[in-house]
């Protein structure tokens, strides 16, 4: 991988999610079937897409006649402070989001097959390059998508969201795979559609994906009455982009409502969020974040957390982060009094582990006992010099520490750690014993006891506090995009779409083989229409006789109803 001066700022962790772009492997097909949705959208999107998208798709270097390579596109969208990186199709939810939170675009690698030109449930290289990347360039909106990022990344999500997302990477896999059986396709739709009516109460992750894909994915922006279209899903797909403005489908001004509102990957949308500018998305978006335990903490936070059974953090009010994976939490009238994590556990401040409070000090967990002391009006991160002293909390000295709700500490103080302002943060025990009532929470063979500092807790988020405490955190899916088997026919068939785009690079057309590759087309491929329309182009006005062979075949072609609309759109833009 190619660090640049916005992907070297990535995590290590997210890097094992980048791969290198196949870009050998993209057949002349392919690039015809990006040409085609890029000069249709282009010419279309002009009058119903929000402004910036045709400025950005100059800006952002995405052209109409080649699918973008991805180190051409970096240079490029370096300029305004982003990057972009190939993936193998979905990648989790939270990765997804911390990607975007570096500025760094995750662009599957794949491209839509002919057969779902119109749409692809997959994410593909149309929808990512030219949906994403265009918007990016306004500022305003380039900014609610970083915000965005880093607080849906932090979003908790549940064991349902994962597997919700299993179910629809490989849907989406074998949806796009014309080598795929059609009773595998069934069986996994089954998946999706059972899991949509088990999710139960959505967490917090499923809420921030319902705000992200009514905003970035299927956005509309203006006036109710006559909208223009900004989210990615709308302007990368040839159908929906038409459709989605028709009084059909509802249209609904933007709201924190629309976290509620779930969505059908599989189907074209029935309702649409509607901005009156851009300043409303981040208007939401903080309004959202205010729900969230990332700002909220509490018991509910940690409980959030436990039932995630993934990587998560909380801070206390010192400022104090413990990251790990929850597995218990004490409560008294729902008031945390006592947590605990289990495995490889770190702890941070402002997002900088502390040294020697890493994974490796606290492998086998971490638990801590939080607020007051019994008796005791001042937390202990007030206390002056004198309030430890009178209250024992001396280092070299024994001391027994009852908390309120009944947890105790009980060991002598080696040493403590303070922040800048002076606050302490962390005591460290020897011979140290922690219950909560009869049950021991920390026994003295286990060796030095750390506890951490807080009254409170006043935030809990998914992933850990540190990008440097974890190698890894995020599970690549082992169901993988499976390359497209393709046949002897097809590969001729590619061959001869290669023909055609060299004879489009050419200044003097080459008349006998736009001759050969028609014959061969009718001849070995009578359903094949895209190519037939490649060379209706070149021919157009220019050879009038076999202009109208091809053209005839073309009409034959649009009896079916299937092609009729792709057929007719290809005409009027080679008229045009």
């Amino acid at each position: 991988m190619k660090l640049n001066s916005v992907t070297k700022k990535l995590p290590k962790y997210l890097h094992k999610f980048i791969l290198k772009q196949p870009y050998g492997e993209y057949t002349s097909q392919n690039q015809a079937v990006w040409r085609y949705v890029m000069r249709l959208n282009v010419s279309s999107l002009k009058e119903i897409a929000h402004e910036c998208y045709i400025d950005g798709l100059g800006k952002t270097g995405i052209d109409e006649d080649f699918i973008p390579e991805m180190e051409g596109m970096n240079r490029i969208l370096k300029g305004i402070g982003w990057a972009a990186v190939a993936v193998d199709g979905f990648i989790p939810p939270n990765a997804f989001m911390e990607f975007q939170s570096y500025n760094v675009l995750v662009i599957s690698s794949e491209i839509r097959t002919i057969d779902h030109i119109k749409y692809t449930p997959a994410p593909d290289i149309i929808h990512e390059a030219a949906g994403h990347a265009p918007i990016i360039a306004n500022l305003e909106y380039s900014e609610y998508l970083r915000r965005l990022g880093e607080v849906g990344s932090k979003a908790i999500s549940s064991p349902k969201d994962d597997e919700m997302y299993e179910a629809i990477r490989l849907l989406s896999i074998l949806k796009e795979n014309p080598n795929s059986k059609e009773i595998d396709i069934q069986q996994a739709t089954e998946s999706v559609n059972n899991l949509q009516n088990q999710m139960g109460e959505l967490s917090e992750m499923a809420k921030i994906r319902n705000l992200h894909w009514w905003t970035v994915e299927y956005g509309l922006i203006g006036v109710l009455a006559s909208p223009k279209i900004y989210g990615a899903g709308l302007l990368s797909s040839i159908e929906e982009s038409q459709a989605c403005l028709k009084k059909s489908v509802k249209k609904i001004p933007y709201s924190i409502k629309a976290a509620t509102v779930s969505f059908d990957i599989t189907n074209t949308q029935p309702q649409l969020f509607v901005i009156p500018n851009f300043s409303r998305l981040s208007f939401v978006l903080e309004e959202f974040a205010n729900t969230m335990s990332l700002r909220n903490g509490g018991l509910n936070g940690i409980a959030k957390l436990i039932a995630s059974k993934k990587m998560g953090a909380i801070e206390l009010s010192t400022g104090i982060e413990i990251s790990g994976i929850y597995t218990n939490v004490i409560e008294l009238n729902g008031t945390p009094i006592y947590f605990q994590t289990k495995g490889p556990s770190a702890l941070s401040v402002n997002g900088r582990e502390l040294i020697g409070h890493g994974k490796e000090c606290h492998a086998d967990g971490f638990g801590s006992p939080i607020g007051k002391l019994e008796g005791v009006n001042i937390s202990i991160e007030d206390m002056s010099p004198k309030d430890l002293e009178t209250y024992g909390i001396i280092e070299g000295k024994k001391t027994v520490l009852n908390f309120v709700g009944g947890v105790k500490v009980e060991g002598k103080i080696i040493t403590g750690k303070r922040d800048l302002q002076g606050k302490i943060i962390l005591i460290s025990f020897e011979s140290c014993k922690v219950t909560y009532l009869s049950e021991v929470l920390f026994d003295p063979a286990w060796g030095v006891y750390d506890m951490a500092i807080g009254e409170n807790v006043k935030s809990a988020f998914a992933g850990p506090a540190s990008t440097d405490s974890f190698n890894d955190i995020y599970s690549v899916s082992n169901k993988k995009t499976s390359k497209i088997l393709y046949s002897k026919s097809d590969k001729a068939l590619h061959v001869l779409y290669g023909k055609v785009r060299n004879l489009r690079s050419q200044k003097s057309l080459d008349y006998k083989v736009i001759k050969v590759v028609f014959r061969e087309v009718q001849r070995n491929y009578p359903h094949e229409w895209l190519i037939l329309l490649e060379l209706y182009e070149l021919v157009y006005n220019k050879d009038i006789t076999l202009a109208t062979e091809v053209y005839s075949q073309l009409i034959k072609l649009k009896k079916n109803k299937d092609l009729d609309q792709l057929i007719c759109d290809g005409l009027d833009l080679i008229k045009k």
